[in-house]
C-alpha cells in the first residue's frame, strides 16, 4: 500500500537531526527528533515528535506525542494525544484526533476521526463521521459505516433512476 520512503544517499545529508524549540523549513535525515519545534516538511526513515508540529511528513516510522501534523505518509504511525489532518500508512495506532485515516490496519484508542478507511479497525472508543472497514473490533460510534454507505448509494441510485424514467415519460416529445 505504501512504498518505503527512499532517501537519497549523499555525503551532505545529516544522519540525525535534533531540534529543540526551533523552526525549520525542510528536514531530510535518517532520524529526526523534535521537541517543542515546528517544521514545514520532513523526510526521514524515523521521526520522533514531542510537543511539535509538522505540515508534511514522509517517513517509514513516525512516533508523535502531544503533536500536531498535517499530511503524513508512512509505513508505521504511532500517535499519542496528538492530532493529524491526513494519515496514510500500512499500520496506524492513534490516541487523539484525525481528519482522515487511510490504512491497512488501524488501531484507534480514544480517537475522534472524520473519515476512517482501513481493512482492519480495532479500538477502545472510536467516534467517526464515516467508517469504511472490512473488520471492526471495538466500541465504535459512527454516522456513516460501510453498510449505511452501501444502502445510501443504492437508494440514491434507485431514486435518481426513478426520477429519470418519470422525467422521460412526462416530457417525451410526440412525433
Amino acid at each position: 500500500m505504501i512504498d518505503p520512503v527512499p532517501l537519497e544517499s549523499g555525503d551532505d545529508q545529516p544522519q540525525v537531526t535534533n531540534l529543540t524549540q526551533a523552526r525549520a523549513e525542510s528536514i531530510q535525515a535518517d532520524l529526526v527528533r523534535m521537541h517543542q519545534s515546528a517544521a514545514r516538511s520532513i523526510e526521514a526513515d524515523d521521526v520522533e515528535l514531542h510537543q511539535a508540529a509538522a505540515a508534511a511528513v514522509r517517513t517509514v516510522r513516525l512516533s508523535a506525542h502531544e503533536s500536531a501534523l498535517g499530511m503524513v505518509q508512512a509505513t508505521d504511525v504511532e500517535m499519542e494525544n496528538s492530532g493529524a489532518a491526513i494519515l496514510r500508512a500500512e499500520s496506524i495506532r492513534v490516541n487523539g484526533y484525525a481528519g482522515a485515516v487511510v490504512a491497512k490496519t488501524a488501531e484507534l484508542g480514544n480517537t475522534y476521526a472524520g473519515v476512517v478507511v482501513a481493512k482492519d479497525v480495532r479500538g477502545e472508543r472510536i467516534e467517526s463521521v464515516i467508517l469504511l472497514a472490512r473488520n471492526v473490533d471495538g466500541d465504535v460510534k459512527t454516522i456513516v459505516d460501510t453498510r449505511t454507505a452501501l444502502l445510501a448509494g443504492m437508494l440514491s441510485g434507485l431514486f435518481a433512476g426513478t426520477l429519470l424514467l418519470i422525467g422521460q415519460a412526462l416530457f417525451r416529445r410526440k412525433s
